[in-house]
């Protein structure tokens, strides 16, 4: 392991075709992406796997030859995607972790950011498919990062060799939550009247998810188990809501697979035994959500069909969303005990279309998964329900200016 450098020069290190991976979202190394893409267009052809990106580091003019792949088009990587730069991959998030696992993506270089606490390394902000990424790498460059937080259940593998260490040079990239709007907070409204006590959450990012655990801090003995957690979960904790006493697993704990948000959850989750950032064959394993008490996963939507049917991937035929973690949680949600599988989403979309309608393009999650579709006119509960039954309660949950043209097409499909 070399002594940390402030620059590092990749010219010696990137080879033709290399297939070069980087953490996602809040634990993207910066000061190493922002050195390879500065130095990309004399660098020869490589491709670059990204997820989530929040920082402004990758961009569509960056050098022609490198290609990027994702599995899903989430925050500033909508401008690869925009610009037909993107290769996304189908894929559930759970099996995207596992397929690095068993080498069915073979990376030759690895970009990671790491947090240190004498001697001691950890993954910080994100337990991901990098440290499986990394175990086949050809190169794993670690950027340093003294304002990244320790977490516990996410410590480098000692078995994982770091070749070169670099000095970050800016803090973690932070997130803040968005703030709800009358929308959402209509949509939280109704869908907080499924969440009982004792409930452990699982929720993605944006406002919608964001607007909802705001709405809980009257709830008690809330867990959590999610692929992530934000700054709202602090202020659940410090409210008392979210316990983690009732889960049926990891009682007292808080566990997640990545930290998304602020420098103030940072803070709370650095050296705090009270929360594990977890690998994804965890935190999204069949059969670890199973054996939850009361899982409610909350996820959201571009379209939902009359039949029940969620896409969260694509509009007009251009990706714009992912699969992620949704199909894994609203399966694992059914399976727990007392579990809840929630998809919210507006009933409209911001240019006046809506999103209930006759047929999805794209099936993310199929209707025979579906429990209850929430918009901010209500709930519709689609478990055991027919295919009539549930077009009618999927239009009550749709706009009124809608609900005339969904009912006609409805009469106009054959069901």
């Amino acid at each position: 392991m070399s002594e940390d450098t402030p620059t590092i020069d990749f010219s010696d290190l990137i080879r033709n075709g290399d297939l070069v991976v980087c953490g996602q979202a809040t634990a993207e190394p910066v000061t190493l992406t922002e050195a390879l893409m500065a130095q990309a267009a004399h660098l020869p052809p490589f491709r670059m796997m990204i997820g989530p990106v929040f920082s402004e580091t990758f961009s569509a003019s960056c050098a022609g030859h490198v290609s990027f792949q994702s599995y899903g088009v989430i925050g500033n990587a909508r401008r690869l995607a925009k610009a037909g730069r993107l290769d996304v991959i189908p894929s559930n998030y759970s099996a995207f972790c596992a397929d690095f696992a068993a080498r069915r993506y073979q990376a030759e270089v690895v970009l990671v950011q790491l947090a240190e606490l004498e001697g001691r390394l950890s993954a910080s902000l994100s337990n991901d498919y990098v440290i499986d990424a990394a175990r086949g790498a050809r190169l794993v460059i670690a950027e340093i990062n003294p304002d990244a937080p320790f977490t516990f259940g996410a410590e480098w593998p000692e078995d994982v060799p770091i070749h070169v260490r670099v000095a970050a040079r800016k803090p973690p990239v932070e997130l803040a939550s968005t703030p709800p709007d009358d929308i959402s907070r209509r949509i939280a409204a109704h869908a907080a009247g499924l969440i009982i006590d004792g409930s452990t959450l699982q929720f993605g990012v944006g406002r919608i998810p964001d607007a909802i655990l705001s709405s809980l801090p009257h709830a008690r003995n809330l867990g959590i188990h999610s692929g992530l957690i934000n700054d709202a979960v602090v202020d659940l904790i410090e409210c008392g809501a979210v316990t983690n006493a009732e889960k049926g697993i990891d009682a007292g704990i808080t566990v997640t697979n990545q930290v998304i948000g602020t420098q103030r959850l940072y803070r709370f989750v650095h050296q705090n035994r009270a929360v594990a950032v977890r690998p994804a064959s965890y935190t999204h394993g069949q059969n670890v959500l199973a054996r939850i008490n009361r899982l409610v996963a909350i996820n959201s939507a571009l379209q939902v069909g009359l039949d029940g049917s969620v896409n969260s991937e694509t509009l007009n035929g251009v990706a714009i969303g992912a699969i992620g973690g949704q199909l894994d949680f609203v399966r694992g949600a059914n399976a727990s005990f007392g579990g809840r599988a929630i998809i919210a989403l507006p009933a409209t979309a911001s240019d006046g279309t809506s999103r209930i309608v006759a047929d999805v393009e794209t099936v993310t999650t199929p209707r025979a998964d579906v429990d209850a579709i929430v918009t901010e006119w209500g709930v519709a509960e689609l478990r055991g329900c027919g295919l009539a039954e549930r077009a009618r309660r999927m239009i009550a949950i749709a706009a009124p200016e809608h609900r005339d043209a969904l009912s006609a097409q409805l009469r106009g499909l054959a069901r």
